[in-house]
């Protein structure tokens, strides 16, 4: 009976640096919305029927729309924005899978749920789609670094920094607490 209980794992304030970060740079990334037209351009592009938009890297329901290149890479923004060039519909699970990486290294990989590990029938024909949509508009990442004011950039950036320092001491703080309650039930149930 033992072996089937498990605890809940518990929370830590520090354990949510990678959402905060991501935060950071979204938060500073523009949203371009699409014309009617572009967003119908994009779906031919790849062979999907506006009634029936499916998931571009494995044909399952599209539920969101995907940046087909990453707009984070090493905590940074990589320069890429939310523009309908940069957006093709998507699945959670390939969306999920995908996370930051190149879309065709992470299709011909065997990632966990990519469309190769998960076996796609038509993955050569999905991936030509993808290239044609990647070659549809010139996307380049921008130098956000360069375009803004070196003093509103460092301070963005350096209140991250603070935030996660004080989001280590507050685990700090609460791993103290915890220990004081802690011991009290100890104390208590004795």
């Amino acid at each position: 009976m033992a072996k089937s209980f498990k605890m809940p794992v518990q929370m830590k304030i520090t354990g949510r640096t990678s959402t905060m970060t991501h935060a950071f740079v979204t938060s500073i990334i523009p949203c371009i919305e699409p014309t009617e037209d572009q967003i119908r351009e994009s779906l031919e592009i790849l062979h999907m029927p506006p009634d029936r938009i499916t998931c571009a890297y494995c044909n399952d329901t599209a539920t969101e729309w995907d940046h087909l290149r990453p707009l984070i890479r090493d905590k940074k923004p990589t320069g890429y924005i939310s523009e309908i060039h940069n957006l093709v519909p998507s699945c959670g699970k390939c969306n999920q899978s995908k996370g930051n990486k190149y879309w065709k290294d992470w299709m011909n990989s065997r990632a966990k749920r990519s469309p190769k590990s998960r076996n796609i029938s038509n993955l050569d024909e999905l991936i030509k789609r993808l290239e044609k949509y990647e070659k549809w508009h010139s996307v380049r990442p921008i130098d956000f670094e360069k375009i803004v004011d070196p003093t509103l950039w460092t301070q963005h950036w350096n209140n991250r920094e603070k935030l996660f320092n004080l989001m280590k001491k507050s685990q700090e703080l609460a791993t103290e607490i915890k220990q004081v309650i802690k011991s009290k039930l100890t104390t208590t149930n004795n």
